[in-house]
């Protein structure tokens, strides 16, 4: 019935007519049933007019639409309403429009047959569903309402029992009709004694004092039970009348204290129309309203006020038997841990939303992510022409807002609610402070939001905020565990890395962990980076290595442990390096640079050694480190100036007298060598390692740093001598064995092992 408003208003009309028929046959039925043994012939057209209006009424109910109960929508199909209103209460209603009379004097006035009269009792429905309708109804006094429908159920009460307690007097013979209440009552002079001869309203009159008097329990001994069918109905009477009476009770104490959940619905619309009506807002937006808090009066899903006294505890639990089976299974939550989606339970809130309204606008901003319980919602796209393109329909298990929470961009499409829907909804502020917490299960929330929207995502620019997300977060990630490095909370620091931080990610400058711990000389936790296999030669945006870093602060002991564990200090420019180090006149750095392996020969973009700046600057100390490290006197800049050359420039004679007493020692080493060629050659170092580059790690042991000398059973009998062991074999890092010197270059690791079988064993 959801035509024009000329139809509408006609089913309005209908409505009310069938209304005063219910109420006429919810009083007739009892009276029938007691008074009447076959109706009298003037009451038979309007039996007849009543069974008829409610025929039709039962046509009218195989097209009438109705509101589906589980998706809140209007239901138009005619299948589905004639196959809604046949399984509810079509047989019912059928039976009581039955000819009950014709069909008890066909029967041989058999009284079984009148007891099916009581079928048409069900027509109370009608009664009890309008003033359900007046009592939500603001215009009209909701006290009045209620004090009149008490009335009624009072004097239906009274009025059904007078008719039974007239029944049971009737059905006895004739001969004993003396041994009922009404038959042998004497109200003064006047006698009941031939009771069926008396007037029939006096009849209903004393059988309606009867049930008064009984109801009220203050009868004053005229009229009592006389039979025992009479004493057990009047037990029973009594006996309902005491729940009568606590219902009567209570709801009059409802009214006097305004606590009924009915009247708090009609102050808050009330408060709502008058707020309404005050900012003008449109009929759209007011039925929006209307809806939703008649929904929440229909439905009381308010749990909030329900479980407020309940202990937090125990409130998790409930949210964890009702809501944890949805939870795990949607997409966006896949492989996620049980702690994780333990913490997402707890902190959801249950809201239901009408068909039509608006969850989530395009271009806002979002706080909130919702979890489709039950219901289904759609996505809709809008064109800068404001048309609309229906994206994807969400139905349960399936989460909506993640996208503009995740990425901090405005909602990417409209959702709207498609049927009635109950959703879960998280604040956002909670879902951030939970991904913060599990490092790994974030990781895994952004895998699968990249991975679930990747078919569905028109606009490219989706994507790459989704993958800028997911990169922030990593950097993010990094500096939490840098700065747990950099402070020295190695507690902390293991924490983060067992929530699935990753330790070899850097910050914005390259600066992993170890380059924090290293800088700050935190033993503890450079060796447990290092068990983390964290690159122990990974070089920054500024070229620095945490061995570097632990060299310039002066922590040696962190230092020894890197070069144990093979770092190295591999320098893009070390020449220049060197030579800013000699500039700024810190001699202990120098001596760390030379001592960890840095070649006191390498040169800058002028081909300038450190020994150069030294000599130039009159630096005696700084030399000095640098000769007894190995740098060389006969190396030549660009312009052909030795060390030498640049220190007879300074003047400064102790350098002079220095350099001149190396170039001495320098030139006795190679003695099979010309002195012009001693002046062009470039001393080469090595670094030497007692154990086998394969060999297993806790086997491994400090090595030497040597110049390289002109033949290799020289530089076997050096690295015996120095390493403390028998060496009669020479290996590079590839475990090649070394023939020559010629094959060394300038700064190579080799190891020297006591014979070749060891080299066989490794393999």
């Amino acid at each position: 019935m959801a035509g024009s408003f000329a139809d509408a208003l006609w089913y309005q009309v209908w409505t009310f007519i069938i209304l005063m028929w219910a109420i006429y046959s919810s009083f007739f039925t009892p009276l029938e049933f007691g008074f009447f043994r076959g109706l009298p012939k003037n009451l038979v057209f309007l039996e007849v007019a009543g069974q008829i209006a409610f025929l039709v009424d039962i046509l009218f109910n195989f097209f009438l639409a109705y509101r589906d109960s589980q998706t809140y929508r209007m239901v138009y199909k005619r299948s589905d309403i004639a196959l809604r209103y046949a399984k509810s209460c079509f047989l019912v209603d059928l039976f009581g429009c039955l000819p009950w009379d014709a069909i008890y004097k066909a029967s041989g006035r058999k009284e079984v047959v009148r007891y099916l009269l009581w079928v048409r009792l069900s027509r109370l429905q009608k009664v009890t569903n309008f003033f359900q309708r007046l009592e939500k109804d603001i215009r009209i006094n909701y006290l009045f309402t209620r004090i009149v429908k008490l009335i009624v159920v009072e004097l239906y009460c009274t009025h059904t029992a007078a008719c039974i307690f007239y029944y049971l007097a009737t059905t006895v013979p004739e001969s004993e009709e003396g041994y009922t209440w009404i038959g042998s009552l004497t109200m003064g002079d006047y006698s009941y004694s031939h009771f069926r001869e008396i007037d029939f309203i006096k009849r209903y009159l004393t059988s309606l004092y009867f049930a008064i008097v009984t109801m009220a329990t203050v009868g004053y001994g005229d009229i009592h039970a006389v039979n025992p069918r009479e004493m057990i109905f009047i037990m029973i009477f009594v006996s309902f009348d005491m729940i009568l009476g606590a219902y009567l009770i209570g709801n009059m104490t409802a009214l006097i204290v305004k606590g009924s959940k009915t009247e708090r619905f009609r102050d808050k619309m009330t408060d709502l129309i008058k707020y309404m009506n005050r900012n003008k807002l449109e009929k759209e937006i007011r039925d929006q309203i209307k809806g939703h808090v008649r929904l929440q009066y229909e439905s009381s899903y308010t749990e909030a006020s329900v479980l407020q006294d309940i202990p937090v505890s125990i409130r998790a639990e409930i949210s964890q038997s009702l809501y944890k089976s949805t939870i795990e299974a949607v997409p966006l939550l896949k492989g996620c841990s049980s702690e994780f989606i333990n913490q997402i339970v707890i902190r959801l809130h249950e809201e239901f939303f009408l068909p039509g309204e608006v969850i989530l606008e395009q271009g806002n901003a979002v706080d909130q992510i919702y979890f489709i319980s039950h219901g289904v919602v759609e996505e809709v796209g809008i064109g800068e022409d404001g048309l609309e393109e229906t994206i994807v329909q969400l139905e349960h298990d399936n989460s909506f807002g993640e996208i503009a929470i995740l990425c901090n961009i405005p909602q990417p499409y409209t959702v709207r609610v498609c049927e009635l829907c109950r959703l879960l909804r998280l604040d956002k502020q909670s879902f951030s402070n939970i991904l913060q917490i599990y490092f790994i299960d974030a990781r895994t929330v952004l895998n699968n939001l990249l991975e679930g929207k990747e078919s569905s995502l028109r606009l490219k620019q989706l994507e790459s905020d989704i993958i800028f997300h997911i990169n922030k977060q990593e950097a993010e990630l990094a500096l939490r565990v840098n700065s747990a490095a950099y402070y020295g909370d190695l507690y902390h620091l293991k924490g983060l890395i067992r929530a699935g931080a990753d330790p070899k990610k850097t910050d914005y400058d390259g600066r992993s962990a170890l380059h924090l711990a290293a800088s700050k000389g935190f033993e503890d936790i450079t060796t447990f980076l290092i068990r983390e296999t964290v690159d122990v030669n990974l070089t920054d945006k500024f070229g620095n290595t945490p061995l570097l870093e632990a060299i310039r602060y002066g922590h040696d002991r962190v230092a020894s442990l890197l070069v144990k564990e093979g770092a190295s200090l591999d320098i893009d420019d070390a020449g220049g390096f060197l030579c800013k180090a000699v500039a700024s006149g810190n001699t202990d750095f120098l001596k760390r640079l030379l001592v960890y392996g840095m070649d006191p020969n390498s040169r800058d973009y002028d081909y300038r050694t450190a020994l150069h700046k030294a000599a130039a600057e009159g630096l005696y100390s700084l030399a000095k480190n640098l000769l007894e490290a190995g740098a060389s006197v006969f190396s030549k800049d660009r312009w052909g100036n030795t060390p030498l050359d640049e220190g007879h420039r300074s003047g400064s004679k102790l350098v002079i007298n220095l350099l001149e007493e190396a170039k001495i020692d320098q030139l006795s080493r190679y003695p099979n060598y010309s002195q012009e060629i001693q002046g062009k050659i470039e001393a080469k170092k090595c670094t030497v390692f007692p154990f086998h580059p394969w060999g297993p790690r806790e086997e491994r042991k400090e090595g030497v740093v040597m110049w390289i000398p002109p033949t290799l059973d020289q530089l076997l009998s050096s690295s015996s001598e120095l390493l403390g062991c028998f060496c009669t074999c020479i290996l590079s890092e590839d475990a090649g064995k070394i023939l020559s010197v010629d094959m060394i270059s300038d700064g190579q690791k080799l190891y020297a092992i006591s014979d070749d079988s060891h080299i066989r064993d490794s393999l």
